[in-house]
Order: C-alpha cells, then structure tokens, then sequence
C-alpha cells in the first residue's frame, strides 16, 4: 500500500484545512495517510512513506513559519531519492511578491534532497473554500499518486 506523510504549518487554520482536504483525498484514493503538524514531526519521517507532503504559510514579508525551521533545515540534509513530493499552502494576495513563498522555499528544498516532484505546487488564496480550490487539490493528489505508482514500477 502507498503511505503518504503530510506535515502543515498553520496560524490561521487555512493551511491545516488544506492539509486535511489532501490527506481526505488522498485516503479515499487508497493511500495510508500521517497527518501531523510541523513541530510535532520529524523530516526524517519523510523516510518511511512514498509521498511526502508539506503545506506552509508564509510569514510576513517572506518569511518560514517559526515553528518549522528546524524541520526545514533538516528536510535539506535528508536523502529522498526514492521519494515523490509536493508542496501546497495558502497565502494572502495581499502580500504581492512573498504571496506563498514558502510554497517555493519547500520545494527547493525537498529538491535538494534527490525526491521526485510528483505535482505542481498549488498556492491558494486565504481559505480553501472554492470549487476552483478544491479541483487544484483533486488534481495535485492525483498527480503525487500517479507519479509514486510509477516510481514503484
């Protein structure tokens, strides 16, 4: 069976709705889902799944969220390459230039360590409460799936 971890750092609540929208997907799709909150978890436990799953907020003016530094920083010495990826959080438009940031900050990351990005990253604005929201989830899911069943041909 598939395993999938999705971690989510959350102030506002929108990026854990985001987290539950895709590991709800993602389970009735088939695949076993951990769902955990970014300073609960470690990135090594990115090891031990198929897929690997981050949705962040992004701070300020660009900013990490505070209480997932150290597992960003760790999620850059880990080896993925047998791995598939994504990354999806919401942001604020508002903030123009570091609208969802982090969204990029992660990926880069977790290509550093060798993992596959197995779907486009998915950036919302504020809650992800629209039917066009959701479809871009739909679709990221299905994307991270297709691409970890492939990696395990």
């Amino acid at each position: 069976m598939t395993k999938a971890k999705v971690v989510f750092a959350s102030i506002t609540g929108n990026n854990e709705d985001v987290a539950d929208i895709v590991s709800e997907a993602l389970e009735n799709k088939g695949v076993e889902v951990d769902t955990e909150e970014i300073s609960q978890c470690d990135a090594s436990d990115f090891e031990d799944v198929d897929i690997c799953i981050v949705t962040p907020y992004t701070y300020d003016e660009g900013a990490l969220p505070d209480e997932g530094m150290d597992f960003f920083e760790d999620l850059q010495e880990l080896d993925l390459t047998d791995k598939v990826f994504g990354v999806a959080g919401s942001g604020d438009t508002f903030y123009g230039e570091y609208y969802c940031v982090a969204v990029d900050q992660f990926e880069e990351a977790f290509k550093q360590t060798g993992a596959t990005k197995g779907a486009a990253s998915v950036k919302i604005n504020l809650a992800p409460d629209t039917a066009e929201d959701l479809a871009s989830l739909e679709k990221f899911v299905d994307a991270l799936i297709a691409s970890a069943a492939k990696k395990k041909q």
